[in-house]
Parts: structure tokens; C-alpha cells; sequence
């Protein structure tokens, strides 16, 4: 989900006045054309108001920094903004012809909410998050693009749902594939025990004391709060292989025997690592993580069979060129050629690859 989401909200992205005039034919996609005009629009919202750039610029993989002259961006920032222009219009056309998918004030609303949503979670997951609200980085945009944007939003929570090989993120549905799939999921608790009082901590784990009471009376990590609960690691955990691995041997709801020795706030301490019995409650967060990383993946996959099979598309030369790249169909950066050694007919070579369509 996060790709398309991410795809349709980074069209936003342009590149300022990027080789455009007045008379640019844009960017065209099965018929409908994104004019030089409605572009520079766009641009100027985003250059000249913070919070709407703050949200571009943590959804861009590209960076946008001036380009040569002025009033302008580098080449491969025009093309990566050509591409998502692209891609969103592309969705937006299937939702509408092959899937009949004509959005209601209902589904406005709700996809409204969902891109805020989107936006929110981008910034609070960096390092730098924005100072204004997603909600007013929405409210700086022309009417024009944010009716677009929340439009295309629309068209991508349909197609997602619609797709056989995503799962629904509601609880019934997180559930049920969890019920098949619980053997992948880790539970993990901890305890960071000071030296002095390990002999103890081992002492009343003999006695049979459970494991949040051993995190709430000997660990100094914060988790002791929450009785030792770590947190749940799915497969998409970048942390999964070595979890799994740390805790493979340990018996469930016992912490290791033999604690491993860390540094702690400057100081020595034992780290005790247990697994915990696993509930969805537990590992919810995580299968949700899972699932949206799969369905963005089906969503991906989706888009480039969009693009290739289902668009017509025309890119203005000065956004790049239109071709297959070996992920798929795509805009490239165009190819100048090396100075001094531009003759008539490599001139003449670029002016016929330039009428591309």
C-alpha cells in the first residue's frame, strides 16, 4: 500500500520550470495531459509554502536542489517527478476503465483522510519529522492538485483492494492469515540486569517467578514498565534472522540461561533474552507491518503491469524519455553527448530520438 500511496503523493514533485515554456505539451497519459501550466502551478505551492515541501521532500527518493540555471532542478529530479506524474495518471485511468471505479463523496473523504494518514506516518518515521500537519500540508496545495491527490489516493486503496494477492488490513482479516502463519512471528522479552544482582535475578527465576516479574523488579531498560515485552518481529523485520537466531535455543517464556554481556547507559551490564508465547495481540503491530509490505509489493507489481500493458504514454523531451528500464517501463534522464564531440550527425541522431512518443 505504501507505494502506490507513495507513488500518487510524490507526483507532487516537479522540476521547476525544468526546460518548460508555456507551450510544453507535459506529460500525457491514455488521453489525459498534465499541462506546463498546471505544473508550474503545482511547483510554485510547493517551493513557496514549508510545510507542503517538508512532506514532498520525505516521500522523495530524488533530490530536488537547484539544477544549473535558474529557477530550475537537475535532470534527474525532472525525471523522477515525470515518472510519478506518469504512474499516477496510469492508475488513476485503470481504476476508472477497467475497474469501473468512480469515487463517491464517501470514498473522497475516506481516501482523504487515509493520505493524511500516509503523510503523518512519513514524518513521524524521520529523523527530521515536519513542525506542520499533513492535514495543512494538504491545505497549501492548489485546489486543482489536492483534488488530484486525494482523487488518486481513492483509485489506489480500490486497486489495492481489488488485488487477489493482497489481504484486506482489517482486524478479521490480520486474524485469519495470522492464524496460518504464527510460527513466523517472534515475541521477545528482556532484561538488563546489573552484575551485582544477576545471582539473585537467577535465583528467583529457579523459584519460578514469571518473566515480567523478573523485568519488573531487576531490569533498568525501560521495558520493565511493560514486564520485559521487546516487541514482536515478523518476516519483514530487518531484525528477524538474528532474533530468531538469538533466541532459537531458549525454552518459551524462560530467559536465557547464560546472559550475554552489553554496555548500558556507559556501564557493563547482562542482557537476558527470552521468547514469549506469541498471541496476535502481541504481534499485531508486526503482522500489520508484514502485510502492508506485502500488499505494497503486489500493489508494485501491479502498477508496472499498468504501465506496460494498459498505457499510452507521451513524455515532453524535456522530462526525459519514455522506455523500459529492466523494472519496467519508465522515464530515463536523457542522454547528452560527451562536449567537443558533437558533429552534424550525432545532432541529427538526437533530433530524431527526440520525437518519441
Amino acid at each position: 500500500m505504501r507505494r502506490l500511496v507513495a507513488l500518487l503523493v510524490l507526483a507532487l514533485l516537479g522540476a521547476t520550470l525544468y526546460g518548460l515554456s508555456s507551450n510544453s505539451s507535459g506529460i500525457s497519459v491514455n488521453g489525459t495531459t498534465v499541462s506546463g501550466s498546471t505544473v508550474r502551478t503545482e511547483l510554485a505551492a510547493i517551493h513557496s509554502n514549508a510545510t507542503l515541501a517538508c512532506y514532498v521532500e520525505l516521500l522523495s527518493t530524488t533530490s530536488f536542489a537547484p539544477g544549473a540555471g535558474g529557477s530550475s532542478v537537475s535532470a534527474t529530479a525532472a525525471t523522477a517527478w515525470a515518472n510519478l506524474r506518469v504512474e499516477g495518471l496510469a492508475i488513476d485511468h485503470y481504476a476508472a476503465t477497467t475497474l469501473k471505479y468512480h469515487p463517491g463523496a464517501a470514498d473522497l473523504a475516506k481516501a482523504k483522510t487515509s493520505l493524511e494518514e500516509e503523510l503523518s506516518s512519513a514524518s513521524e518515521g524521520s529523523s527530521t519529522p515536519c513542525t506542520g500537519t499533513s492535514a495543512q500540508a494538504l491545505a497549501e496545495m492548489p485546489t486543482e492538485m489536492r483534488n488530484f491527490e486525494v482523487a488518486s489516493q481513492a483509485a489506489s486503496l480500490d486497486l489495492v483492494a481489488k488485488l487477489n494477492t493482497t489481504v484486506p488490513l482489517t482486524v478479521g482479516s490480520m486474524k485469519e492469515y495470522y492464524s496460518t502463519h504464527t510460527s513466523d512471528y517472534i515475541c521477545v522479552s528482556v532484561a538488563v540486569v546489573d552484575p551485582t544482582r544477576v545471582t539473585a535475578f537467577q535465583a528467583d527465576e529457579k523459584s519460578g517467578k514469571s518473566i515480567a516479574q523478573l523485568a519488573e523488579k531487576f531490569s533498568v531498560d525501560p521495558s520493565a514498565q511493560k514486564g520485559g515485552a521487546y516487541g514482536c518481529f515478523g518476516p519483514s523485520s530487518s531484525s528477524y534472522s538474528g532474533v530468531r537466531s538469538a533466541t532459537a535455543t531458549t525454552p518459551i517464556n524462560h530467559f536465557s540461561e547464560t546472559p550475554e554481556q552489553i554496555t548500558y547507559d556507559g556501564q557493563t551490564a547482562a542482557l537476558f533474552v527470552a521468547r514469549t508465547t506469541t498471541t496476535f495481540a502481541k504481534a499485531e503491530s508486526a503482522v500489520l507491518t508484514d502485510l502492508e509490505t506485502a500488499n505494497a509489493t503486489a500493489a508494485n507489481t501491479e502498477k508496472e503491469s499498468i504501465l506496460y500493458y494498459h498505457s499510452v504514454v507521451a513524455v515532453d523531451p524535456s522530462f526525459g524519455r519514455w522506455g523500459l528500464a529492466t523494472s519496467g517501463p519508465a522515464v530515463f534522464v536523457p542522454v547528452l553527448p560527451a562536449k567537443g564531440v558533437v558533429g552534424a550527425e550525432t545532432i541529427a541522431a538526437l533530433a530524431v530520438a527526440s520525437s518519441y512518443k
